[in-house]
């Protein structure tokens, strides 16, 4: 699946605006984008009529130096969060994902509050772990990972004095 905010027009930014309004969920994909056959990504269970809870991860990019947003699903842990680098299914990482790991200096939003984190790697019992969790809550999570082949990133962002 490639990248739906460049392959959408207005999407990421339709996205980022229902999160910041809506406490930090939104639906995702319109009625009309299912209609048209255009699930990005498709419908998971597990998720109310509020939509998906989402953040936004503030990020730079690896070859432009832009700043980027993400929504992204994540979990907590503890005071900081975990990301997951899906992208659908892909066989390639996300361009999020190349962009902490060049730049792991970032900020996320998480409802009202912008929080300046640092982005490094889950790696062996960690990732496994936090994996784990987040493929019991999101089972398309694993068929992701499947389709993809190879293992999904698992970013921790972690608070960081501002």
């Amino acid at each position: 699946m490639s990248d739906p905010s460049t392959t959408t027009p207005g999407w990421n930014e339709r996205i980022v605006a229902e999160v910041r309004a809506n406490a930090g969920y939104a639906p995702w994909s319109t009625e009309e984008e299912f209609a048209a056959g255009r699930p990005v990504p498709p419908r998971m269970p597990g998720f109310d009529e509020r939509g998906m809870p989402l953040i936004l991860v503030h990020h730079t990019g690896a070859r432009t130096g832009r700043e980027r947003i993400s929504p992204l699903f994540f979990q907590p842990v503890g005071d900081n969060w975990a990301v997951f680098g899906t992208h659908g299914g892909s066989p390639r990482h996300p361009a999020w994902y190349l962009n902490l790991m060049a730049n792991p200096r970032a900020v996320v939003e998480v409802g009202a509050e912008r929080v300046p984190v640092a982005a490094r790697l889950a790696r062996g019992a960690e990732r496994e772990r936090l994996w784990a969790k987040e493929v019991a809550l999101v089972p398309k999570f694993a068929e992701f990972e499947a389709a993809s082949g190879r293992q999904i990133p698992v970013v921790v962002l972690e608070r960081v004095p501002a």
